[in-house]
């Protein structure tokens, strides 16, 4: 059995064969998700899991360089964006590599996903609680 914190097959894989540059959306529970892109969809019910436990879990076996929000999650979403900027400021100094943070419109976010490698959608149902992560290197 797998020793460590991510233990779903889907997204452990996902991230074992991500490349530089290559994206991947966490979302809510509402974002549309394009057909062609893989769906992985750890949705329960209502808040489960959330957002930012999942955010957690998959930055603690992938390394980033890159972040794309929606505008309007932190104008709508507050809490859940200054949770999620904490994480990257702690992602920061834990691997001593910048993370580039950029915003979109929403509706340009929506348009973006279908550039990710995969989709993975939370039970989260907070607005705009939703983001792009780009891949980086470990070295």
């Amino acid at each position: 059995m797998k020793k460590s914190t991510l233990i779903n097959a889907e997204i452990s894989y996902l991230v074992a064969t991500l490349g530089h540059t290559d994206e991947i959306t966490i979302c809510d529970a509402g974002l549309p998700i394009p057909k062609h892109v893989q769906r992985i969809d750890l949705a329960l019910t209502h808040g489960v899991p959330s957002f930012i436990d999942t955010v957690k879990v998959i930055l603690s076996e992938s390394q980033i360089e890159g972040v794309i929000m929606a505008e309007e999650f932190a104008e709508v979403s507050p809490a859940h964006h200054d949770a999620l900027l904490a994480i990257l400021n702690k992602e920061r100094e834990t691997t001593a590599k910048e993370i580039h943070i950029s915003y979109i419109s929403h509706a340009a976010f929506k348009q973006r996903t279908a550039q990710s490698r995969a989709v993975v959608r939370t039970g989260e149902c907070t607005p705009y609680a939703n983001v792009i992560f780009q891949a980086g290197v470990v070295f």
